[in-house]
């Protein structure tokens, strides 16, 4: 079993390492290991509340939790009540998928060691919840450790989360520090989908004090430098993004876009995952709403086209350990100097204490851990077994 807790703000608290808000508020009894979402945000929810389900109590506290049960909402370092409380910075819209013996840890107490966590980052037009399947089974293969799912900036929740330009690779990573920084985790594993693989190694490049050492970087079908497309260019993300930039930002339903993606010569598979971000524009409307900010995800595009980031990967720090990943039937085209690189960084990161390592998906297309997720589990595995809690 898994508890997952979203939200779309990010703060320091007290409990897993955060502060917390406490509104008491009537709701329907739940049971659940440990805690876990059971509801949706309310148009009056203001600063992510969700509800959580206690366990472990008695049977008086439980008949006294059917008048009241608790609702927490992350904020700042402030604790307080009510319903006037001045809404808080918010950095990105975030998932965390935990295992069953996940322990609570308050700030104060170092008897309980620090939960291991492992952040989860998409790819170009991605969200968090791309990962949601994997994170849980990777939460119940490894039950002491909590899985970060991150909306990455103009993606998914964080979209509606204005951000500052430049958007780019740097940038976007600064988001995902800042985000681990605020909520007090300092994770030992990070895994980064095509351009979220380039924001992990960006993170690990900027990052001081929110990465320990050692930290495992997974770069999942993405190479450090410019990206070069493949074959054909079917399905390339640049053509897609520009397609997409085309049609109109409210649609009466996704079959219609659907219809002109594949009319385009976009893949079925494609097409589908792609319509996944149309929202209904209200509670009871028929039109649809794209989620993410499709100006700010061409500049994103652009950022990782160009990023290099060959410089750190052959110069790594003592302690940071990178794995590449290529999909065998990738779309992007890995160069033979590309791979030849890849393995000189591998002989020399050994001799400095770091490590880079180079691995194969069989029978898997870019998207890894859709195509062959089992393939992607048992290599990925690796790393929460050396640094299993």
């Amino acid at each position: 079993m898994s508890a997952t807790v979203s939200c779309s703000t990010a703060s320091s608290s007290s409990v897993f390492g955060f502060s917390f808000q406490l509104k008491i508020s009537a709701l329907p009894l739940i049971n659940s290991p440990n805690f876990i979402r059971i509801g949706t945000n309310s148009q009056s929810d203001r600063f992510c509340i969700h509800r959580l389900a206690l366990v472990n109590e008695s049977g008086k506290a439980r008949r006294r939790r059917r008048r009241t049960n608790v609702r927490m909402a992350l904020v700042d370092e402030r604790q307080s009540t009510g319903q006037n409380v001045a809404e808080p910075p918010r950095i990105l819209a975030y998932d965390l998928v935990q295992g069953a013996l996940v322990k609570w840890r308050w700030k104060e107490d170092k008897s309980v060691p620090d939960t291991p966590t492992a952040v989860l980052l998409h790819g170009i037009l991605g969200s968090g919840k791309n990962w949601g399947t994997f994170a849980r089974r990777l939460a119940h293969e490894f039950p002491t450790w909590q899985f970060l799912l991150v909306d990455l900036r103009c993606h998914g929740d964080s979209a509606s989360l204005k951000k500052r330009g430049p958007h780019s690779v740097a940038s976007t990573a600064l988001d995902v520090l800042k985000l681990v920084g605020k909520l007090k985790l300092t994770p030992r594993v990070l895994v980064g989908h095509s351009f979220g693989g380039k924001v992990v190694l960006s993170m690990v490049e900027q990052a001081a004090k929110p990465l320990p050492r050692p930290v495992r970087a997974w770069v999942l079908d993405a190479t450090p430098g410019k990206v070069r497309a493949g074959g054909d260019g079917e399905d390339h993300p640049r053509e897609l993004i520009s397609f997409l930039r085309t049609l109109p930002k409210v649609v009466t339903s996704k079959r219609e876009v659907l219809n002109a993606l594949i009319k385009e010569g976009f893949s079925n598979d494609v097409a589908q995952w792609v319509v996944t971000n149309l929202r209904p524009t209200g509670p009871s409307s028929s039109s649809f709403s794209w989620t993410f900010d499709l100006d700010g995800i061409a500049e994103l595009y652009q950022s990782y086209e160009n990023t290099n980031l060959w410089n750190f990967v052959e110069n790594l720090p003592r302690g940071v350990h990178v794995n590449f990943l290529k999909a065998e039937r990738s779309l992007h085209r890995w160069a033979l100097k590309d791979l030849q690189r890849i393995h000189a960084a591998e002989e020399l990161a050994s001799e400095e204490g770091g490590g880079v390592e180079m691995h194969v998906l069989e029978d898997a297309g870019h998207w890894v851990h859709t195509d062959n997720p089992d393939g992607l589990f048992r290599i990925l595995s690796s790393s929460f077994q050396v640094l299993r809690a």
